[in-house]
């Protein structure tokens, strides 16, 4: 597994104020392989004392029973650009929308996220997209230096083929900038998300207004930039997050000779594989799957996908991600913890495995040394109702 992205001196600066001491006693503590009742003790930033029982020792807070469990880590959220861009043709400033958008992560238990950024634009035409990941990134980066945010933030660097800038824009990249994934995307329609060219009519229609002329014209167009640069900018990517020292994961794998290409470009995380005969491949090959909260929560993929409730019901998936709703990320774990019975199991599809995913040794279980990112929330029926949430010891909600 590539864990340079810890060796990048940037990803060691601390995240977040560290606190003194604090102890939760009387909780649930949900470690990698089982629910304990316990306490746990942090101080300056990171987990001293992992205790079995019921007592409640002296100074410490009785959490009566409540569910104490590692912070979560994203890997791959649309939040940020749906706070840029709060309705169609309204963008608003970075630096508010970076501050807001952590906050609410922070509100749902997520401790630590790889924010996805798409590079690569289409500058011109009707269904065409801008430039933003280099200004956005720059952003964030001077606001954490400043600790003006709660928690702790990566880049995760949506690299689409079917595009006609990818590769000037990731050269604006560099190894101290944060990148710990960049992801191969292709969007071109008739294939992987968009094999039914129907769901992507209805999809983009919708959300850029397009009349069905325009859809068309926007559909060759596309197929067109993927004939002159996809596989140009497929080896660029590669190259580039090699460069970087970030983790490489493919988007939407469709078939078992996707993953094998995936594969030998040194992808370890496959993002939504779209179909049963792509994710099976993909356990096959050791690669860690990822599938999106919604998916799981609402019962089956808006695009017309795979399931993730079939994969976790044939023990295909690997890893969470809330993908477009900050509080799905909690729920889906609760259901797979439910659907597994094991809720330690289901915990770890949103700590533990994506932390070992992209090379973060540092957090993700209830270890003594490791982070005091740490979560507090209770179930009223299958809803979690979090209580607290802290990064390295600072309750940040």
């Amino acid at each position: 597994m590539d864990t340079s992205v810890l060796s990048n001196p940037v990803a060691e600066k601390d995240d977040c104020v560290m606190t003194q001491e604090m102890c939760l006693a009387n909780v649930q503590l949900i470690l990698r392989d089982r629910v304990m009742t316990g306490w746990l003790r942090v101080a300056d930033g990171q987990i001293v004392e992992v205790g079995e029982g019921d007592r409640v020792p002296r100074g410490a807070i009785d959490c009566s029973g409540d569910f104490v469990a590692p912070g979560l880590i994203e890997l791959h959220t649309d939040n940020l650009e749906r706070h840029i861009q709060p309705r169609p043709g309204v963008d608003w400033p970075y630096a508010s929308a970076i501050v807001a958008h952590d906050a609410e992560l922070a509100a749902t238990g997520i401790t630590s996220v790889f924010d996805a950024m798409r590079v690569g634009s289409i500058p011109s035409g009707k269904g065409g997209t801008e430039k933003y990941a280099r200004a956005m990134a720059t952003e964030l980066l001077n606001l954490r230096a400043a600790d003006a945010l709660k928690i702790s933030h990566f880049l995760h660097l949506r690299a689409e083929v079917c595009s006609e800038t990818l590769i000037q824009e990731l050269e604006e990249f560099g190894p101290n900038d944060r990148v710990g994934i960049v992801s191969l995307m292709d969007h071109t329609p008739g294939q992987r998300q968009f094999r039914d060219v129907t769901k992507m009519k209805a999809y983009v229609m919708g959300k850029r207004s397009m009349s069905e002329a325009e859809f068309e014209e926007h559909v060759v167009r596309l197929a067109g930039l993927q004939r002159r640069f996809g596989a140009k900018h497929e080896a660029a990517t590669v190259m580039q997050a090699r460069r970087f020292g970030a983790v490489l994961a493919s988007h939407d794998d469709t078939t078992a000779r996707h993953v094998a290409t995936s594969a030998a470009h040194g992808v370890r995380l496959a993002e939504f594989p779209t179909t049963l005969e792509a994710a099976q491949a993909c356990h096959d090959r050791g690669v860690a799957v990822m599938m999106g909260a919604p998916n799981l929560i609402r019962g089956g993929s808006h695009s017309g996908n795979v399931a993730a409730q079939e994969l976790a019901e044939r023990g295909l998936l690997d890893v969470v991600s809330s993908d477009y709703v900050p509080s799905a990320l909690l729920s889906a774990a609760v259901h797979l913890g439910v659907l597994w019975n094991d809720m330690a199991r289901g915990m770890a599809t949103v700590t533990a495995t994506p932390a070992s995913a992209v090379g973060l040794a540092d957090r993700g279980s209830l270890q003594v040394g490791l982070r005091a990112d740490v979560i507090r929330f209770r179930l009223a029926g299958s809803v979690p109702l979090l209580r607290g949430v802290w990064c390295r010891g600072a309750q940040v909600a």
